[in-house]
């Protein structure tokens, strides 16, 4: 198990600093976690759908067991409260019959808007497609921000799809000079619900080593060809800071990490955004 250690940030939702402690997490180790609700467990997470524009997760699919087994159960990041790692579970915010009352999702039908503005609907979420945030009106899932109507600029210009973390887990790795790997794993943030980095596992090259990418740093992708391609080199990949399943991650090592390949740092950007959003 990879070694991840929370660290604080400062955010300025009125004229005082409120320090909040943020969490990275492996998506691979959340799977499996149960889901409580407010009034009893529903399930365990199946899976993350994450928007390709942004590289946020929009939906956790729940397995519900024999529970509304007939449709898919998802779960905005709106409505999830806590991740509690030693107990393996992750607090929602919601009722069973909040739930079960939600818009119907087939099993094997893909996520269209119509069903996501039916679903904010139900919740009365702001939309994310709805501003010039990841999260429409905020840089985060701010439960506070009152519901907001479509934007139509943005409708027209944000042709986004959600796609898999498990469908995607595999696909190569395309530097600017050849490939490099494969996706292992994602690396999300629980407090914007962004994944902030890919796992790459690049064993056929460099044997036994690992590499973080940042999400930010990916230039485009091929799902047709099941390829992802970075804006990187071979070689700064390989000169990379090693990442291994001992690597405590933390803010020092992700300061690192970016200072190796002269990046700005994503919650630089982040709260130069949230500033603007308040």
């Amino acid at each position: 198990m990879s070694l991840i250690q929370t660290h604080t940030a400062k955010r300025t939702p009125t004229k005082k600093n409120v320090k909040i402690s943020i969490m990275l997490n492996h998506a691979k180790e959340l799977l499996g976690y149960k889901l409580g609700s407010l009034d009893g467990e529903i399930g365990k997470v199946k899976d993350f759908y994450f928007d390709d524009l942004n590289w946020t997760i929009r939906y956790l699919v729940a397995d519900t067991g024999g529970w509304l087994s007939d449709r898919q159960v998802l779960i905005s990041p709106y409505a999830l409260l806590a991740v509690n790692a030693d107990e393996k579970n992750i607090a929602i915010d919601l009722t069973k019959k909040q739930i079960k009352d939600s818009p119907s999702l087939d099993s094997d039908k893909p996520v269209s808007r119509q069903f996501e503005e039916a679903y904010y609907g139900h919740y009365l979420y702001p939309i994310y497609w709805g501003g010039p945030y990841p999260w429409g009106p905020s840089p985060h899932p701010a439960r506070d921000h009152e519901p907001l109507g479509q934007s139509p600029q943005r409708e027209k210009t944000w042709d986004h799809h959600l796609r898999s973390t498990c469908a995607v887990t595999g696909h190569h790795i395309q530097a600017l000079d050849g490939e490099v790997g494969h996706v292992e794993d994602f690396i999300i943030g629980d407090d914007s619900w962004a994944i902030r980095y890919l796992v790459v596992d690049t064993h056929n090259w460099w044997p036994g080593r690992k590499a973080l990418i940042s999400a930010q740093w990916i230039q485009s992708v091929s799902w047709g060809e099941r390829k992802v391609f970075v804006n990187l080199s071979r070689e700064a990949i390989k000169l990379s800071p090693e990442y291994t399943e001992e690597t405590l991650l933390n803010r020092d090592y992700e300061i690192g990490l970016h200072r190796h390949y002269k990046r700005t740092t994503y919650w630089i950007n982040e709260l130069a955004a949230e500033s603007n959003s308040l």
